[in-house]
């Protein structure tokens, strides 16, 4: 019997258990933990100095690698709906995405997430929403005194450095000016209240996990995206994604990629080139809104491995480059202002932030965000990667796409400290490999997962 778009697959096919190899899981998980055990507790042994310097207040509180302080909380309004949401999604949420038609899964997965987001931000209160993108640092307040577009694009790179008149404030400076206009956006449209737009960041956010399990299924691997929704839906990345703006980048590159898959996935030229065109817009809005995340680049030439088409690249490429020149003629040259923002980023934080700790200590920091349980879907992807089945190498594609950015984000330097939430949007492709664990393993890891979610939530006062 062959299944329709909205019929769940049949058992067949759902991945065998495996019987032999069953360290690397195990092993994998290991060494998470302890990568994680040694950031967040070597800077306090060793009295290092990993971050520039707080006031004293502060910094007896603070929790290196993570961007946050020690605040423990009993009980907050989201709390006791975020607690029972975990409980609900491990008991009764890998049933349902078995069991579901296609689209009522979108529908209860998206319902699902956005309430997983806003429960854990809630643990705050309504604060836990609005002071992110309210605080001084961010992008609110510089979109509401911006009053001529134009002229802010054609001396952009005048205000990235530092001691220059009129600097912008970090998030803005660290930047292409794609994310202000974002905010600029939302305040013009009456959307730029703290709260309101940190309720829409939130729910655009929540639409990344169906993008990536449509991307899964267009490629022809909907039993893996039907295993992949829950560590999706449920990731501990939630309590970085409510109201973050690398949770607003993430969702445009999934989407894009998304879109990209549909290219590959047509049967007519003119499909191909229409949907190649959307795709290429998307990439190079996402350009547009962060110098680091032209690395999405190695997903989307997982996309393209998956199907083996080609046709799709030089489109995806134009339309791309089209935007980057459409803001260049408004004003704006990336490769003008990249180098701008490179020294100002040598001459501030990077020079009081070591990288023999940050090299390393962001990978834990990618363990508490995407959480434990990645250490073993990645080990395990590694241990079974020629051997897996033909419908689960589109997932594995993608997290090592994924995975590749990682390593160079890494190298690169350019990211030290604060990638729980710089690494978001790479985040949803690497939890694939949790739905290449054997069934035992997921049974009881989407335990774990959520209880990592949660207690990170009660236990810190996170800077995003």
């Amino acid at each position: 019997m062959r299944t329709g778009p909205d019929t769940a697959p049949p058992p067949a096919a759902r991945a065998p258990r495996r019987t032999t190899g069953r360290w690397a899981p195990w092993a994998g998980l290991g060494v998470a933990a302890v990568l994680v055990g040694l950031a967040f507790s070597l800077p306090h042994l060793l009295d290092w100095e990993v971050f520039p310097r707080a006031p004293r207040s502060a910094s007896t509180r603070e929790v290196p690698p993570l961007h946050g302080l020690w605040d423990p909380k009993l009980l907050g309004p989201g709390t006791v709906p975020s607690v029972l949401l975990a409980v609900l999604g491990v008991v009764w949420g890998p049933r349902l995405a078995e069991r579901l038609a296609w689209r009522p899964l979108l529908a209860a997965s998206y319902a699902a997430g956005l309430a997983w987001l806003l429960s854990l931000a809630l643990v705050d209160g309504t604060s836990g929403i609005s002071r992110v993108l309210g605080n001084r640092y961010d992008y609110l307040q510089a979109a509401r005194g911006v009053t001529d577009v134009h002229a802010l694009l054609t001396t952009w790179a005048d205000h990235i450095p530092i001691d220059s008149p009129d600097a912008f404030v970090t998030n803005v400076s660290g930047h292409p000016p794609g994310a202000l206009l974002f905010f600029v956006l939302l305040d013009r449209l009456g959307l730029g209240g703290d709260l309101a737009a940190g309720l829409v960041v939130t729910v655009i956010a929540a639409s990344t996990a169906l993008a990536v399990m449509t991307t899964l299924r267009l490629l022809g691997s909907e039993a893996t995206a039907r295993r992949a929704a829950p560590f999706l839906v449920l990731a501990p990345a939630a309590v970085f994604m409510a109201v973050s703006a690398d949770a607003l980048f993430g969702a445009v590159a999934a989407w894009s990629v998304a879109a990209l898959a549909v290219a590959a996935t047509r049967t007519t030229t003119a499909g191909t080139v229409a949907w190649s065109v959307v795709a290429g817009l998307g990439f190079g809005v996402l350009v547009m809104m962060s110098y680091g995340l032209p690395l999405m680049a190695f997903v989307a030439l997982a996309v393209l491995l998956a199907r083996r088409r080609w046709l799709p690249v030089p489109v995806v490429a134009v339309s791309a480059l089209a935007v980057v020149l459409a803001f260049a003629v408004g004003g704006f040259r990336w490769w003008e202002a990249y180098p701008v923002l490179h020294d100002r980023y040598w001459d501030g934080i990077a020079a009081d932030r070591p990288a023999s700790y940050w090299m390393w200590a962001n990978l834990a920091l990618l363990v508490v965000c995407a959480g434990p349980l990645l250490g073993a879907g990645l080990a395990h992807a590694a241990r079974w990667g020629r051997r897996l089945l033909v419908e689960e190498r589109p997932a594995l594609l993608l997290a090592a796409g994924a995975a590749t950015c990682i390593v160079l984000a890494d190298a690169s330097r350019m990211s030290k400290a604060e990638v729980e939430r710089i690494w978001v949007p790479f985040v949803p492709w690497l939890l694939l490999t949790c739905a290449l664990l054997p069934p035992r393993w997921r049974r009881w890891g989407l335990g774990l997962q959520v209880a990592t979610a949660v207690v990170v939530q009660q236990l810190f006062y996170t800077s995003w």
